[in-house]
This record gives C-alpha cells, sequence and structure tokens, in this order.
C-alpha cells in the first residue's frame, strides 16, 4: 500500500479483534479446483481461531478439511465511505476430539441451519491482514463524490 492512499494497514492485533465485531464473515476455498466464497457466522476462540459450525455432510466441511483457507470479515459505513477488512489465512480442520467438540459447543457459532450432525471447522490463523479505510470522501481535504 502507498503511505498516502487513504488506507492504514491494521497490525497483527488489531486484525485478530475486529472480526469479533461483525455479525458475519465469509470463507474462501477451494471446490472442484475453482475458488470458492460462501458466507458463514463465526465466533472467535484464543489466539485468533476462526470458527465455524457446519453440517458434517455439508460439501463445505468436506472441502475445508485439512485445506488453506481464507476468511475475511469487514465492516463498511456507506455513506461516511469508511471501514475495515480483516483476511485470516490458514489450515482450516474439522475438529474430532470429543472433549474440544463439548468445549466448542459452548462457546462456538450456533448454526443458522441446523442439522442432525454438525461440526466445527477451525481456522487457525497463520497469515493474519487487514486495513482500514482512514480518509473516506474527503481525502486530501476534497470532497470525493460517488
Amino acid at each position: 500500500m502507498y503511505s498516502n492512499d487513504g488506507f492504514r494497514e491494521l497490525d497483527r492485533q488489531e486484525c485478530l479483534g475486529l472480526p469479533a465485531t461483525a455479525p458475519v464473515g465469509r470463507i474462501v476455498y477451494t471446490r472442484q479446483a475453482l475458488p470458492a466464497v460462501a458466507p458463514v457466522n463465526f465466533a472467535l476462540d484464543s489466539d485468533g481461531v476462526v470458527l465455524l459450525r457446519a453440517s458434517a455432510a455439508s460439501g463445505l466441511a468436506r472441502a475445508v478439511d485439512g485445506a488453506v483457507v481464507a476468511f475475511e470479515a469487514d465492516a463498511v459505513d456507506a455513506v461516511a465511505c469508511s471501514g475495515w477488512s480483516v483476511v485470516v489465512t490458514g489450515r482450516a480442520v474439522v475438529v474430532t476430539d470429543a472433549a474440544e467438540q463439548e468445549r466448542l459447543d459452548r462457546i462456538g457459532p450456533d448454526s443458522w441451519v441446523p442439522s442432525p450432525q454438525e461440526v466445527f471447522v477451525r481456522i487457525e490463523p497463520e497469515l493474519v491482514t487487514g486495513r482500514e479505510l482512514v480518509r473516506g470522501r474527503t481525502m486530501y481535504g476534497l470532497h470525493l463524490s460517488v
């Protein structure tokens, strides 16, 4: 990023905290050798681990288990032309340990579409990046129309 492009690069701690304020995120993964994006509700565990809950029979759960994925969350104020975006990239793993599943059942996200058999997916934050739009519509003191 250029130092005067209106964006501020977020540090890792900011990036790991901001997604907790977003109601929805997106997971980016590979489906049939092509990029796929799905909106998901989520929760954050310790150290910025992203938690998803999915049907055990879902194509998403099968596609991401053991794969490197990206997770993105953001907030945008269209009127003020401000906001932030965070991307967490890391390996996704379907949780199989019974004790861990019980723990996550207490803290993890609730499923929007409950199914008889659900699994938790953990995304370990290996690469974490983010940026915030800091100048918005009045960048350089000029009013920029949309």
